[in-house]
């Protein structure tokens, strides 16, 4: 079961990845998965752009090569991007070798030393050897966009009643979320603008490569 907000013994017990970004100021990390989408990405870069807001988008491999022009414009607009491998794979059920080059693949396109774990499943061996070359982003806050069985009202309450300074709030630009997440999207960040929040990108000299 996915919950809105990520329990605090899962933080604790996996304290080597990354699931906010708390540093003392009002900031927020908008992020996407699933991406590029032609039908979707465009959508939510525009209304980024309206709210003058910045985000991490962690993008299919397989997805950036269909559609490089939209993943040249998440760049274009200021916004990171990181590996969420090149075919969307599942750690649990995927052997490590298998893993690791599907990640690598990817990583000859998106170039980032940001990774987040498609369904945020992954064993601990992976964990160990890609906490070498990788900060593993998770999350603080789930959007369940994704879910069809939710109301876009509940996507929406999803994260506004559990954002904090420095949560990590996870939405997919893919057509599964779309119709929740363009809802839940902007009245997001008009929230998060009338509690003078800024939303910023997750940076990529990130120093817990060693932690």
């Amino acid at each position: 079961m996915v919950t809105a907000k990520t329990p605090f013994i899962l933080k604790k017990i996996y304290y080597s990845l990354i699931w906010d970004l708390k540093n003392g100021n009002k900031e927020v990390y908008i992020t996407f998965d699933d991406g590029p989408n032609p039908d979707i990405t465009p959508h939510v870069l525009d209304i980024l752009d309206t709210y003058k807001a910045k985000a991490t988008f962690f993008c299919i491999g397989r997805n950036i090569e269909r559609h490089t022009g939209i993943y040249e414009r998440i760049l274009k607009n200021g916004h990171t991007t990181g590996n969420h491998t090149f075919s969307h794979l599942k750690g649990w059920i995927t052997p490590n070798v298998e893993y690791y080059s599907d990640i690598e693949l990817a990583n000859t396109l998106i170039k980032s030393p940001l990774f987040r774990p498609p369904y945020g499943k992954i064993k601990r061996s992976q964990l160990k050897h890609l906490r070498m070359f990788y900060n593993i982003i998770m999350w603080d806050v789930m959007s369940s966009d994704f879910n069809q069985t939710i109301s876009k009202e509940k996507c929406l309450q999803n994260v506004i009643c559990n954002t904090k300074p420095g949560s990590i709030v996870v939405f997919h630009d893919s057509p599964k979320a779309g119709e929740r997440m363009m809802y839940a999207l902007p009245r997001t960040l008009e929230f998060l603008t009338d509690k003078g929040y800024t939303t910023k990108t997750i940076p990529q000299h990130l120093s817990l490569l060693d932690a």
